[in-house]
């Protein structure tokens, strides 16, 4: 039995229960900032045109799947300082984590 893609995990899930994830989001200069301090600089896209380009698609296909896909506009300085505080690197897993918080926060502001 083969195990389920994403895609499947994410619709069968979204029949028990709504999901919604952050979406680490960029304008151009504070994607250039964020890569130019990067550990895992090769995790992003050559540049911000592509990395733009694959971001709307990944949103695009989070939604189609039931998956609330929110943009969390990342500000270089209030990462840089999270990750500080929290002694993390500037890599893919603090810029999920910091996005995760962000989302988290907004959330219970709100409730």
């Amino acid at each position: 039995m083969r195990k389920p893609t994403l895609y499947q995990s994410l619709k069968a899930k979204r029949r028990s229960q709504s999901l919604v994830i952050g979406v680490t989001w960029y304008t151009e200069e504070t994607w250039g900032q964020v890569k130019a301090t990067a550990v895992d600089p090769e995790c992003f896209e050559e540049s911000f045109t592509k990395w733009k380009a694959m971001a709307v698609a990944a949103r695009r296909n989070f939604q189609r799947s039931g998956v609330l896909a929110l943009e969390c506009q990342i500000d270089p300085q209030e990462f840089f300082d999270w990750c500080t505080l929290n002694k993390q690197e500037n890599n893919s897993t603090a810029r999920g984590e910091f996005v995760s918080e962000k989302l988290s926060a907004a959330h219970e502001a709100k409730a």
